[in-house]
Parts: C-alpha cells; sequence; structure tokens
C-alpha cells in the first residue's frame, strides 16, 4: 500500500474477502481456502486472522525472527508480477528491515501452537471452522489494552505483544 497507494488492510481483506468466500460456497458448493497474508509477527496475530475467517496465514515476519532465518531481499515486483517483456526492476516493494528477536525456531513453534489451541478452546472452539464462527472480535481502545496489561510490576521480558483487536 506504501508503495503503490492501492490495497486493504490486513484485517479488512481478510474478514471481506472471507464473507466473499461464504458467499461463493453458499451458491456454488465450492468452498475456497483463503490465506491471510502480511503483518503477522506474533502468535495473536495468527489467531486474530483465523478467527477473521483465514484457513492459513503467510508468516515470513513470523519465522524472520528466529535465528535459523537467513534473511531475504526485498520482494522485486518482477518477480511478482510478471508481465513478460524486459525483466528489469522497475521498483522495490517491501522495505529492508528488522523484526524483534525471538531466539530458535524449535523453542517457539510448539509454544505458538500451544497458544492457539488455547485460544481456540477459551472461545470453544476445537476446529478452525468452529473458532471462526464462535470468535467474538472486539476493537478495543490503546488505553484498554494498557489497563489490560502487566501493571504495577517489573516485567522480567519485556516483550508484550499488544494488540487493539482481542477476542472473546
Amino acid at each position: 500500500r506504501e508503495t503503490k497507494g492501492i490495497g486493504r488492510g490486513q484485517a479488512t481483506a481478510t474478514i471481506e474477502v472471507a464473507k466473499a468466500r461464504d458467499e461463493y460456497f453458499k451458491e456454488t458448493g465450492i468452498y475456497v481456502p483463503i490465506c491471510s497474508d502480511g503483518g503477522i509477527v506474533y502468535d495473536h496475530h495468527i489467531s486474530l486472522a483465523l478467527a477473521m475467517g483465514a484457513d492459513f496465514v503467510m508468516l515470513g515476519r513470523y519465522f524472520a525472527r528466529f535465528d535459523e532465518s537467513p534473511g531475504s531481499a526485498r520482494a522485486r515486483n518482477w518477480g511478482r508480477y510478471d508481465l513478460g517483456g524486459k525483466k528489469t526492476l522497475a521498483f522495490e516493494e517491501g522495505v529492508d528491515s528488522y523484526v524483534p528477536y525471538a531466539g530458535a525456531l524449535k523453542d517457539n513453534v510448539a509454544l505458538t501452537l500451544y497458544k492457539i489451541k488455547a485460544t481456540m478452546c477459551n472461545c470453544g472452539a476445537l476446529t478452525i471452522e468452529e473458532f471462526q464462527d464462535k470468535a467474538k472480535l472486539t476493537l478495543v481502545s490503546s488505553t484498554s489494552i494498557v489497563e489490560g496489561g502487566a501493571h504495577d510490576v517489573v516485567l522480567k521480558d519485556k516483550n508484550t505483544y499488544a494488540s487493539n483487536v482481542t477476542l472473546h
């Protein structure tokens, strides 16, 4: 969106595409899985994307946080959207940036899966489909995030992963 001025916020896009997918399924009986692609860094982002209607998620930034990540070059518009002809780089999509360090992959992936399962259980869901049906998304203020977080204590781990959307 920043490079070309085109696109939607990931949450809005996921919710709207999931709604269209579900309508298409009702009309045709054909289910088209959708992917939430973009912005997922922390565990709760995966839960939110699934609750919003995604069937699976892209995890480039999530995996970039781990020791095993080799890093990668920026996305090149000709490589992603090849229209034929001269293959030269017209402009770069994306940015070079840093992501929060999370240690070793093996120490984190199982924990992420446990957190997603726990979130689903908190919503009374055993499957992703049931989770999408039962999860209630609520927009909360930044003040609510501060009030709901740890306070009057000194945190051992300063990686608090606040979000302005919560699941109920």
